[in-house]
């Protein structure tokens, strides 16, 4: 594949390095709007997008933005961005209109994929059984949006199979030190310190005993391959991917 990268932070260097270990070209390697317009990006469209991709791991002021340019010029788009959610429902309706590809994931490690579908499951089972569920994540205090996208998931996920729950919250209000809590709404607290990678841990707990699923992470290697073998499952493909296919879920 012929890569560029939108996005050239921690991220944007881990994903570099994988994506050559696997044989592939890095054609640009862009971090604002001087450096897209100095790209080189549209010659190179000219001459045909096949094994043409970007990998976007930006800012969530800017995602949105970026999709939009790689959809103007025909380019499928891998995005591990999050936090620009809000404007899903139009890059959705473009990206089908016009035939053009996205790939979206709000965490691409194989391993916390595998959380994701456990969660479902805990959900479900514990529905019936006076389960209080709860989600706590950690990471670096460099990280922007709070809670974690990956956090927003597993909530949204645990809502979709779990009916004793109505809305999640992000733990914050507190009265005399307590934390307020009401029975249909799934608290998330988020903790921002150090270079934690990421944690995140959902618990079920009851007046018999606790489970806990927790995924934490060792480095952003994890991420970076799984964007990158993304990338290779979309090139040739119209339409809205996610991991779920990648991993045969759907």
């Amino acid at each position: 594949m012929k890569i560029i990268l939108l996005g050239y932070g921690k991220m944007g260097h881990e994903v570099e390095k994988i994506a050559l270990q696997r044989g592939h070209i890095i054609v640009a390697k862009i971090d604002n709007e001087e450096e897209f317009r100095n790209s080189g990006i549209r010659e190179l469209c000219i001459t045909g997008t096949n094994n043409l991709v970007a990998i976007e791991f930006s800012t969530p002021a800017t995602a949105y933005h970026n999709i939009n340019r790689c959809f103007d010029l025909n380019i499928p788009v891998v995005c591990g961005t999050t936090a620009w959610y809000q404007h899903f429902d139009e890059i959705k309706e473009r990206c089908e209109r016009e035939g053009q590809a996205l790939f979206y994931a709000p965490n691409f490690s194989i391993g916390m994929n595998i959380m994701f579908m456990l969660n479902h499951q805990l959900a479900k089972i514990t529905e019936k059984y006076d389960y209080k569920l709860s989600l706590t994540e950690t990471h670096h205090i460099h990280k922007l949006d709070k809670p974690s996208g990956t956090a927003v998931k597993l909530a949204e996920d645990i809502l979709d199979n779990n009916n004793n729950y109505k809305s999640w919250t992000l733990k914050e209000c507190t009265i005399d030190n307590e934390q307020l809590t009401i029975d249909d709404v799934l608290p998330i607290e988020a903790i921002r310190e150090g270079d934690v990678f990421g944690i995140h841990e959902v618990k079920a707990e009851s007046d018999c005993d606790i489970i806990q699923l927790r995924h934490e992470a060792f480095s952003r290697k994890g991420f970076a391959t799984g964007a990158v073998i993304a990338a290779e499952f979309l090139i040739g493909k119209n339409g809205i991917y996610t991991m779920n296919d990648l991993l045969g879920q759907n």
